[in-house]
């Protein structure tokens, strides 16, 4: 049995290889963000004193939002796109996938331009995408200038649009922006996925473009330009997390994808553990699809210096098999141990260490982001300081789901949401004015 504790910790040693260099970002983001708050203040103040007029380069922008069965939230995404601070044109197109519902009514009476698409053979988000812009090709032939990618259930702060025009107009292609959650208080699970979705900004994003790296796009929220659709030929990503593969594909070219925190979007996160589950052996699964259609390009892009590429590669593969193969060597060994009438205490233990370590780094990460973060999560004091202690478990979940990914195949299907409330509507337009005129 003193195998499996040597097993362990060889595992535990890869891991340390392959993401300890994770641990720099916390102190570049730390450093940066109080050196970019410093330096807004000064532009404030010098924009005051001298009324320096603001850049008026207005761009023609579409809004792309794929929605199966979303007549529920759809519309207060359609209305704050509408009430977006930004005066140049913006068209929101909405693309009714596979809908038994009124999705589709419903945009089109909250002014959206709409379109239904039905199909049993091609099921996801990326095919949706591809049929969306081809009727927007058809029916406007002059294009835009860069388009948006929303899910039905994310909410924009009224001035998203015009800080990523801004970030555009620097010259970035593809950019992606801050997500915060709309329902971060309703329980561990969602708190979890909140607390997740804000370190992945501030302390995985917001860090690596301060270092020259590239982002990377997680789902929703995102923004690409002409040039890059005029690239694609379309949009070729069909995958089970079409928005990796998008990440990838432009890594592997060496192009980078840029991070706007002054764009802050509102996501909706599952609250069930089964619908979480269903979403994050998605994920995992998909990953895999990734690596074997990109795995190649990406190690050719780490060994010839990328270091984008080998920032990618760490987050789509090692830990996902080094979970896999802990998983099944410590059953393995505990199921030895007990039909040989073998002492599995040593086995025990190490597993116990090994899960003790994980819990206090998930502590640690979880609680640096709740601290710097703690003014942009709308929920309870006592529901922040809880999800600190229940995101090392929600983490820690993650471990059945990527195993079971290995083998079962969850394909393609929603999570169902929830209307967003007048009062918590109410609550983000409150205090996104309030951080304006502070």
């Amino acid at each position: 049995m003193e195998t499996i504790r040597i097993i362990n910790f060889i595992i535990t040693a890869i891991f340390a290889v392959c993401y300890s260099y994770q641990f720099i970002y916390v102190p570049v983001s730390l450093w940066w963000q109080r050196r970019d708050k410093k330096n807004s203040k000064k532009r404030a103040a010098n924009h005051t004193a001298l009324k320096i007029p603001i850049k008026k380069d207005r761009k023609r922008y579409a809004v792309l939002i794929c929605a199966r069965n979303e007549e529920n939230v759809i519309g207060d995404l359609i209305d704050s796109i509408a009430g977006q601070t930004y005066e140049g044109s913006v068209t929101t197109f909405v693309m009714a996938d596979n809908c038994t519902d009124s999705t589709y009514n419903t945009a089109i009476s909250h002014g959206a331009v709409a379109y239904k698409r039905r199909s049993d053979k091609y099921i996801g988000k990326g095919y949706a995408l591809e049929a969306l812009l081809k009727e927007i090709k058809t029916d406007f032939p002059l294009g835009f200038d860069g388009y948006f990618v929303f899910d039905a259930d994310n909410i924009l702060a009224p001035d998203y649009i015009e800080e990523m025009h801004k970030c555009h107009l620097e010259g970035n292609d593809v950019i992606t922006s801050y997500r915060n959650t709309k329902n971060y208080g309703d329980n561990w699970i969602s708190s979890g996925y909140g607390l997740w979705f804000l370190r992945e900004s501030m302390y995985l994003n917001y860090a690596r473009c301060k270092l020259g790296s590239s982002a990377a796009i997680s789902g929703t929220g995102f923004f690409f330009s002409d040039s890059v659709l005029r690239e694609t030929g379309g949009w070729p990503f069909h995958l089970l997390t079409e928005d990796i593969e998008f990440t990838i594909s432009r890594v592997c070219k060496g192009r980078r994808i840029a991070f706007c925190r002054s764009a802050v979007f509102y996501d909706e996160q599952p609250v069930s553990l089964r619908q979480s589950f269903r979403q994050r052996m998605r994920w995992a699964r998909g990953y895999i699809q990734v690596f074997r259609h990109y795995g190649k390009d990406l190690l050719s892009g780490m060994f010839h210096g990328n270091f984008a590429a080998f920032d990618m590669a760490m987050n789509i593969m090692p830990a996902f098999l080094l979970t896999a193969v802990s998983i099944t060597c410590n059953l393995l060994y505990g199921i030895i141990g007990a039909v040989s009438g073998c002492d599995i205490t040593i086995a025990l233990w190490s597993l116990f260490e090994a899960f003790f370590n994980a819990s206090a780094l998930l502590f640690v990460l979880g609680g640096i982001t709740l601290i710097t973060e703690w003014k942009n999560i709308h929920a309870g004091t006592a529901r922040k300081i809880f999800s600190a202690f229940s995101f090392p478990l929600f983490m820690l979940t993650y471990i059945p789901v990527a195993f079971t990914a290995l083998f079962v195949d969850p394909g393609w299907k929603p999570i169902r949401h929830k209307a967003t409330t007048s009062a918590l509507m109410s609550e983000l337009r409150r205090v996104e004015s309030k951080e304006k005129i502070s």
